[in-house]
Protein backbone atom coordinates (compact mmCIF):
# COMPACT_ATOMS: atom_id res chain seq x y z
CA UNK A 1 0.00 0.00 0.00
CA UNK A 2 1.29 3.25 -0.85
CA UNK A 3 1.49 6.07 1.41
CA UNK A 4 -0.82 9.51 1.24
CA UNK A 5 1.01 11.33 -1.19
CA UNK A 6 2.66 14.25 0.64
CA UNK A 7 3.16 16.82 -2.72
CA UNK A 8 1.16 16.47 -6.04
CA UNK A 9 2.02 13.86 -9.10
CA UNK A 10 2.50 13.98 -12.29
CA UNK A 11 2.19 11.27 -14.17
CA UNK A 12 3.46 11.12 -17.71
CA UNK A 13 5.11 9.28 -20.88
CA UNK A 14 7.31 10.04 -23.50
CA UNK A 15 5.10 7.95 -26.20
CA UNK A 16 2.90 11.21 -26.77
CA UNK A 17 6.28 13.12 -27.70
CA UNK A 18 6.22 12.72 -31.50
CA UNK A 19 2.63 10.55 -31.46
CA UNK A 20 -0.07 11.57 -33.98
CA UNK A 21 -3.40 10.68 -34.84
CA UNK A 22 -2.30 11.82 -38.42
CA UNK A 23 -1.42 15.28 -40.35
CA UNK A 24 -5.12 16.24 -41.06
CA UNK A 25 -6.46 15.03 -37.32
CA UNK A 26 -7.29 17.52 -34.51
CA UNK A 27 -4.80 15.27 -32.33
CA UNK A 28 -1.98 16.27 -35.03
CA UNK A 29 -0.29 18.87 -32.07
CA UNK A 30 1.70 17.89 -29.10
CA UNK A 31 0.25 18.30 -25.80
CA UNK A 32 1.16 15.96 -23.03
CA UNK A 33 5.28 16.76 -24.25
CA UNK A 34 4.91 20.42 -24.22
CA UNK A 35 3.22 20.45 -20.78
CA UNK A 36 6.29 18.32 -19.31
CA UNK A 37 8.63 20.33 -21.03
CA UNK A 38 7.18 23.32 -20.11
CA UNK A 39 6.47 22.59 -16.34
CA UNK A 40 10.36 21.38 -16.22
CA UNK A 41 11.67 24.96 -17.64
CA UNK A 42 9.54 26.18 -15.63
CA UNK A 43 11.41 24.48 -12.52
CA UNK A 44 8.45 23.10 -10.97
CA UNK A 45 8.28 19.49 -11.70
CA UNK A 46 11.33 17.71 -10.53
CA UNK A 47 12.42 14.04 -10.38
CA UNK A 48 10.08 14.07 -7.04
CA UNK A 49 7.23 14.75 -8.54
CA UNK A 50 7.33 13.19 -11.87
CA UNK A 51 6.44 9.53 -12.32
CA UNK A 52 6.19 7.69 -15.91
CA UNK A 53 3.16 5.77 -16.10
CA UNK A 54 2.84 2.29 -16.88
CA UNK A 55 1.14 0.76 -19.74
CA UNK A 56 -1.91 -1.04 -18.66
CA UNK A 57 -2.20 -4.64 -19.50
CA UNK A 58 -5.13 -6.08 -21.32
CA UNK A 59 -6.63 -7.90 -18.02
CA UNK A 60 -6.45 -4.73 -16.32
CA UNK A 61 -8.52 -2.62 -19.47
CA UNK A 62 -11.07 -5.46 -19.54
CA UNK A 63 -12.63 -3.93 -16.13
CA UNK A 64 -14.84 -2.06 -18.36
CA UNK A 65 -13.82 -2.48 -22.43
CA UNK A 66 -14.50 -6.11 -23.99
CA UNK A 67 -11.67 -8.72 -24.65
CA UNK A 68 -13.01 -8.39 -28.26
CA UNK A 69 -12.19 -5.10 -28.75
CA UNK A 70 -8.64 -4.63 -26.65
CA UNK A 71 -7.75 -7.51 -28.73
CA UNK A 72 -9.03 -5.72 -32.13
CA UNK A 73 -7.05 -2.73 -30.67
CA UNK A 74 -3.79 -4.32 -30.47
CA UNK A 75 -4.35 -6.02 -33.83
CA UNK A 76 -4.52 -2.85 -35.30
CA UNK A 77 -1.71 -1.43 -34.18
CA UNK A 78 0.33 -4.69 -34.97
CA UNK A 79 -0.86 -4.49 -38.74
CA UNK A 80 -1.37 -0.77 -39.44
CA UNK A 81 -5.22 -1.25 -40.61
CA UNK A 82 -8.06 -2.31 -39.11
CA UNK A 83 -10.84 -5.22 -40.62
CA UNK A 84 -13.53 -4.40 -42.31
CA UNK A 85 -15.46 -5.93 -39.41
CA UNK A 86 -13.63 -4.08 -36.94
CA UNK A 87 -14.51 -0.81 -38.49
CA UNK A 88 -18.30 -1.82 -38.55
CA UNK A 89 -18.28 -3.02 -34.56
CA UNK A 90 -15.41 -1.39 -32.71
CA UNK A 91 -15.17 2.22 -35.03
CA UNK A 92 -11.71 2.17 -35.29
CA UNK A 93 -10.35 2.50 -38.65
CA UNK A 94 -12.80 5.91 -39.05
CA UNK A 95 -11.89 9.41 -39.60
CA UNK A 96 -12.45 10.37 -36.44
CA UNK A 97 -10.99 7.23 -34.78
CA UNK A 98 -8.33 6.48 -37.12
CA UNK A 99 -5.32 3.49 -37.09
CA UNK A 100 -1.95 5.49 -36.20
CA UNK A 101 1.34 3.63 -34.90
CA UNK A 102 0.37 3.99 -31.17
CA UNK A 103 -3.15 3.16 -31.39
CA UNK A 104 -3.06 0.63 -28.35
CA UNK A 105 0.25 1.80 -26.45
CA UNK A 106 -0.65 5.32 -26.80
CA UNK A 107 -4.39 4.69 -24.87
CA UNK A 108 -3.44 1.83 -22.81
CA UNK A 109 -0.90 4.50 -21.32
CA UNK A 110 -3.05 7.02 -20.61
CA UNK A 111 -5.03 4.29 -19.02
CA UNK A 112 -2.39 2.81 -16.75
CA UNK A 113 -2.08 6.22 -15.67
CA UNK A 114 -5.41 6.58 -14.46
CA UNK A 115 -5.72 2.88 -12.54
CA UNK A 116 -2.49 3.55 -10.99
CA UNK A 117 -3.43 6.55 -10.14
CA UNK A 118 -6.68 4.69 -7.90
CA UNK A 119 -4.01 2.91 -5.90
CA UNK A 120 -1.47 6.13 -5.07
CA UNK A 121 -4.47 7.46 -4.02
CA UNK A 122 -5.33 5.22 -1.53
CA UNK A 123 -4.57 7.40 1.34
CA UNK A 124 -5.18 10.72 0.23
CA UNK A 125 -3.60 12.98 -2.13
CA UNK A 126 -3.26 15.15 -5.52
CA UNK A 127 -2.59 13.74 -9.37
CA UNK A 128 -2.27 15.34 -12.55
CA UNK A 129 -2.40 13.17 -15.29
CA UNK A 130 -3.16 15.29 -18.19
CA UNK A 131 -2.93 12.38 -21.11
CA UNK A 132 -6.11 10.89 -19.63
CA UNK A 133 -9.59 12.09 -19.61
CA UNK A 134 -10.52 10.07 -22.91
CA UNK A 135 -14.46 10.33 -21.50
CA UNK A 136 -15.66 9.16 -24.56
CA UNK A 137 -14.96 5.81 -25.46
CA UNK A 138 -17.31 3.27 -24.99
CA UNK A 139 -16.55 -0.54 -23.66
CA UNK A 140 -16.87 -2.08 -26.97
CA UNK A 141 -16.03 0.89 -29.29
CA UNK A 142 -13.81 3.97 -29.76
CA UNK A 143 -15.96 7.40 -30.07
CA UNK A 144 -14.52 11.03 -30.46
CA UNK A 145 -11.12 10.31 -30.91
CA UNK A 146 -11.24 7.90 -27.57
CA UNK A 147 -10.38 4.33 -27.60
CA UNK A 148 -10.58 3.53 -24.14
CA UNK A 149 -12.22 5.09 -21.61
CA UNK A 150 -9.70 6.24 -18.67
CA UNK A 151 -11.79 8.39 -16.50
CA UNK A 152 -14.21 5.38 -15.99
CA UNK A 153 -11.09 2.78 -15.22
CA UNK A 154 -9.87 5.58 -12.60
CA UNK A 155 -12.90 5.61 -11.17
CA UNK A 156 -12.82 1.70 -10.98
CA UNK A 157 -9.48 2.03 -9.72
CA UNK A 158 -10.47 4.59 -6.99
CA UNK A 159 -13.38 1.64 -5.82
CA UNK A 160 -10.94 -0.74 -5.52
CA UNK A 161 -8.38 1.27 -3.59
CA UNK A 162 -10.98 2.53 -0.43
CA UNK A 163 -12.89 5.25 -2.21
CA UNK A 164 -16.55 4.58 -2.49
CA UNK A 165 -18.20 8.29 -2.72
CA UNK A 166 -16.57 9.63 -6.23
CA UNK A 167 -17.61 13.04 -7.84
CA UNK A 168 -16.89 13.42 -11.48
CA UNK A 169 -16.42 17.09 -12.62
CA UNK A 170 -16.17 17.44 -16.56
CA UNK A 171 -15.61 20.79 -17.68
CA UNK A 172 -14.49 19.77 -21.23
CA UNK A 173 -16.68 21.53 -24.25
CA UNK A 174 -18.46 18.08 -25.07
CA UNK A 175 -20.41 15.96 -22.99
CA UNK A 176 -18.85 13.06 -20.90
CA UNK A 177 -20.94 10.14 -22.48
CA UNK A 178 -18.96 7.50 -21.92
CA UNK A 179 -18.55 8.34 -17.99
CA UNK A 180 -22.13 8.80 -17.72
CA UNK A 181 -23.31 5.66 -19.41
CA UNK A 182 -20.89 3.68 -16.76
CA UNK A 183 -21.70 5.22 -13.40
CA UNK A 184 -24.90 7.65 -14.20
CA UNK A 185 -27.47 5.48 -12.55
CA UNK A 186 -24.67 4.81 -9.35
CA UNK A 187 -25.85 6.08 -6.44
CA UNK A 188 -22.34 6.33 -5.27
CA UNK A 189 -21.44 9.03 -7.59
CA UNK A 190 -22.06 12.15 -8.90
CA UNK A 191 -21.52 13.23 -12.04
CA UNK A 192 -21.78 17.12 -13.35
CA UNK A 193 -20.67 17.97 -16.81
CA UNK A 194 -20.74 21.87 -18.01
CA UNK A 195 -20.30 21.62 -22.24
CA UNK A 196 -21.06 23.61 -25.11
CA UNK A 197 -24.69 22.97 -26.12
CA UNK A 198 -25.99 20.97 -29.64
CA UNK A 199 -22.31 19.38 -29.77
CA UNK A 200 -21.15 16.56 -30.28
CA UNK A 201 -22.11 13.50 -29.25
CA UNK A 202 -25.55 15.42 -28.79
CA UNK A 203 -25.85 13.63 -25.24
CA UNK A 204 -25.85 15.24 -21.90
CA UNK A 205 -28.78 17.87 -22.25
CA UNK A 206 -30.54 19.50 -19.52
CA UNK A 207 -32.98 16.94 -19.07
CA UNK A 208 -30.78 13.92 -18.71
CA UNK A 209 -30.14 12.66 -15.89
CA UNK A 210 -27.90 9.95 -16.98
CA UNK A 211 -30.36 7.17 -14.57
CA UNK A 212 -30.59 9.61 -11.99
CA UNK A 213 -26.95 11.17 -10.30
CA UNK A 214 -26.24 13.21 -13.54
CA UNK A 215 -26.15 17.06 -13.94
CA UNK A 216 -25.66 18.24 -17.76
CA UNK A 217 -25.31 21.80 -17.94
CA UNK A 218 -25.35 22.41 -22.02
CA UNK A 219 -24.25 26.21 -22.41
CA UNK A 220 -24.59 28.34 -25.32
CA UNK A 221 -22.00 29.43 -27.25
CA UNK A 222 -19.54 32.47 -26.15
CA UNK A 223 -19.52 30.95 -22.26
CA UNK A 224 -17.58 33.89 -20.56
CA UNK A 225 -15.79 33.31 -17.35
CA UNK A 226 -18.49 35.65 -15.55
CA UNK A 227 -21.01 32.99 -16.33
CA UNK A 228 -18.36 29.63 -15.91
CA UNK A 229 -17.48 31.61 -11.86
CA UNK A 230 -21.39 31.21 -11.33
CA UNK A 231 -21.50 27.76 -12.56
CA UNK A 232 -18.68 27.10 -10.50
CA UNK A 233 -20.02 29.23 -7.22
CA UNK A 234 -23.65 28.24 -7.20
CA UNK A 235 -23.99 25.04 -9.15
CA UNK A 236 -20.89 22.61 -8.71
CA UNK A 237 -19.49 23.44 -5.57
CA UNK A 238 -22.77 23.67 -3.56
CA UNK A 239 -23.48 20.54 -5.07
CA UNK A 240 -20.08 18.58 -4.72
CA UNK A 241 -20.01 19.47 -0.98
CA UNK A 242 -23.37 18.55 -0.26
CA UNK A 243 -22.19 15.19 -1.73
CA UNK A 244 -19.16 15.05 0.39
CA UNK A 245 -17.02 12.54 -1.79
CA UNK A 246 -13.29 10.34 -0.79
CA UNK A 247 -12.68 11.37 -4.79
CA UNK A 248 -12.73 13.90 -6.93
CA UNK A 249 -12.00 12.90 -10.99
CA UNK A 250 -11.83 16.72 -13.03
CA UNK A 251 -11.64 16.30 -16.27
CA UNK A 252 -10.27 19.45 -17.08
CA UNK A 253 -10.86 19.53 -21.17
CA UNK A 254 -8.68 22.05 -22.75
CA UNK A 255 -10.82 22.92 -25.74
CA UNK A 256 -13.63 25.09 -24.13
CA UNK A 257 -11.23 28.34 -24.39
CA UNK A 258 -11.73 30.69 -26.95
CA UNK A 259 -8.96 29.77 -28.91
CA UNK A 260 -9.85 26.33 -29.61
CA UNK A 261 -10.81 25.11 -33.27
CA UNK A 262 -13.54 22.43 -32.45
CA UNK A 263 -15.77 24.89 -29.58
CA UNK A 264 -17.34 28.18 -30.13
CA UNK A 265 -16.69 29.03 -26.20
CA UNK A 266 -14.77 31.51 -25.10
CA UNK A 267 -13.46 30.67 -21.21
CA UNK A 268 -10.11 32.12 -20.67
CA UNK A 269 -7.49 29.86 -18.82
CA UNK A 270 -8.07 31.54 -15.66
CA UNK A 271 -11.67 29.32 -15.63
CA UNK A 272 -10.19 26.38 -15.51
CA UNK A 273 -7.78 27.22 -13.11
CA UNK A 274 -10.44 28.44 -10.67
CA UNK A 275 -12.70 25.05 -10.94
CA UNK A 276 -9.02 23.43 -9.91
CA UNK A 277 -8.37 25.56 -7.10
CA UNK A 278 -11.99 25.41 -5.66
CA UNK A 279 -12.09 21.97 -5.81
CA UNK A 280 -8.53 20.95 -4.26
CA UNK A 281 -9.96 20.81 -0.47
CA UNK A 282 -13.42 19.07 -1.00
CA UNK A 283 -12.18 15.74 -0.92
CA UNK A 284 -8.85 13.80 0.55
CA UNK A 285 -8.34 12.71 -3.07
CA UNK A 286 -8.12 14.48 -6.26
CA UNK A 287 -7.46 13.54 -9.90
CA UNK A 288 -6.59 16.47 -12.53
CA UNK A 289 -7.21 14.68 -16.19
CA UNK A 290 -6.70 16.65 -19.52
CA UNK A 291 -8.95 15.75 -22.25
CA UNK A 292 -10.33 17.70 -25.29
CA UNK A 293 -7.69 20.57 -26.53
CA UNK A 294 -6.61 21.21 -30.16
CA UNK A 295 -4.90 24.27 -29.92
CA UNK A 296 -1.29 23.24 -28.60
CA UNK A 297 -0.40 27.10 -27.72
CA UNK A 298 -3.54 26.93 -25.40
CA UNK A 299 -3.65 23.08 -24.27
CA UNK A 300 0.04 23.40 -23.23
CA UNK A 301 -0.40 26.82 -21.41
CA UNK A 302 -3.69 25.98 -19.69
CA UNK A 303 -2.49 22.26 -18.26
CA UNK A 304 1.10 23.94 -17.30
CA UNK A 305 -1.01 26.35 -15.41
CA UNK A 306 -3.02 23.15 -13.29
CA UNK A 307 -0.04 21.98 -12.16
CA UNK A 308 0.72 25.28 -11.14
CA UNK A 309 -1.87 25.36 -9.54
CA UNK A 310 -2.38 22.17 -7.84
CA UNK A 311 1.59 22.86 -6.57
CA UNK A 312 0.74 26.74 -5.47
CA UNK A 313 3.04 27.83 -7.50
CA UNK A 314 2.38 32.28 -8.55
CA UNK A 315 2.42 32.21 -12.31
CA UNK A 316 4.85 34.77 -13.53
CA UNK A 317 3.39 37.80 -15.71
CA UNK A 318 6.46 37.00 -18.09
CA UNK A 319 7.42 33.99 -19.13
CA UNK A 320 11.87 33.42 -19.01
CA UNK A 321 13.23 32.84 -21.63
CA UNK A 322 13.33 28.72 -21.42
CA UNK A 323 9.87 27.90 -21.57
CA UNK A 324 9.56 31.04 -24.20
CA UNK A 325 11.51 28.76 -26.00
CA UNK A 326 9.48 26.04 -25.87
CA UNK A 327 5.96 27.54 -26.44
CA UNK A 328 8.11 29.08 -29.95
CA UNK A 329 8.97 25.84 -31.15
CA UNK A 330 5.56 24.86 -31.41
CA UNK A 331 3.68 24.61 -34.93
CA UNK A 332 -0.16 24.23 -35.71
CA UNK A 333 -0.29 23.71 -39.46
CA UNK A 334 -3.03 23.91 -41.28
CA UNK A 335 -5.05 26.35 -38.77
CA UNK A 336 -5.39 29.90 -39.46
CA UNK A 337 -4.53 30.28 -35.84
CA UNK A 338 -1.43 28.66 -35.75
CA UNK A 339 -0.03 31.16 -39.22
CA UNK A 340 -0.37 34.43 -36.87
CA UNK A 341 0.04 33.33 -33.66
CA UNK A 342 -0.32 36.06 -31.03
CA UNK A 343 3.02 37.35 -28.80
CA UNK A 344 0.92 36.24 -25.84
CA UNK A 345 0.97 32.73 -26.62
CA UNK A 346 4.57 32.94 -26.37
CA UNK A 347 5.13 35.10 -23.51
CA UNK A 348 2.72 34.21 -20.61
CA UNK A 349 1.10 31.32 -19.63
CA UNK A 350 -1.98 33.18 -17.95
CA UNK A 351 -4.75 34.52 -20.28
CA UNK A 352 -6.23 37.93 -20.11
CA UNK A 353 -9.48 37.52 -18.40
CA UNK A 354 -12.46 37.28 -20.59
CA UNK A 355 -15.43 38.73 -18.47
CA UNK A 356 -19.30 39.25 -19.65
CA UNK A 357 -23.15 39.41 -18.65
CA UNK A 358 -25.20 36.11 -17.40
CA UNK A 359 -27.06 35.02 -19.89
CA UNK A 360 -30.67 34.18 -18.44
CA UNK A 361 -30.14 30.50 -20.24
CA UNK A 362 -27.14 30.34 -17.77
CA UNK A 363 -29.30 31.24 -14.98
CA UNK A 364 -32.12 28.95 -16.61
CA UNK A 365 -29.83 25.91 -16.64
CA UNK A 366 -28.01 26.63 -13.21
CA UNK A 367 -31.64 26.58 -11.20
CA UNK A 368 -33.08 24.29 -12.64
CA UNK A 369 -30.32 21.86 -12.22
CA UNK A 370 -30.11 23.39 -8.28
CA UNK A 371 -33.35 21.57 -7.37
CA UNK A 372 -32.37 18.48 -8.85
CA UNK A 373 -31.53 15.95 -5.87
CA UNK A 374 -27.99 14.68 -5.69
Amino acid sequence: MWAMLSRPLFLGSEIYRGSSYGPSHPLRVPRVSTVIDLARALGWLGPDQYMTSPRAKPAALTAWHTPDYIAALQRAEATQEARPEDIARHHIGTVSNPVYPEIYRRPATAAGASILAGELLADGGIIHSPAGGTHHGMPDRASGFCYLNDAVLAILSLRAHGARRIAYIDIDAHHGDGVEFAFGADPECILISVHQEKRWPGTGTLADDGGGHSHNLPVPRGLNDTEFAYILNELILPKVTRFAPDAIVLQCGADAVEEDPLSHLELSNNAHWSAVAALMGLAPRLLVLGGGGYNPWSVGRLWTGVWAVLNGHPIPERLPPEPEAVLRALEFKGNRRGRNPPEHWFTTLRDAPRPGPIRDEIRHGVGVLIRRDT
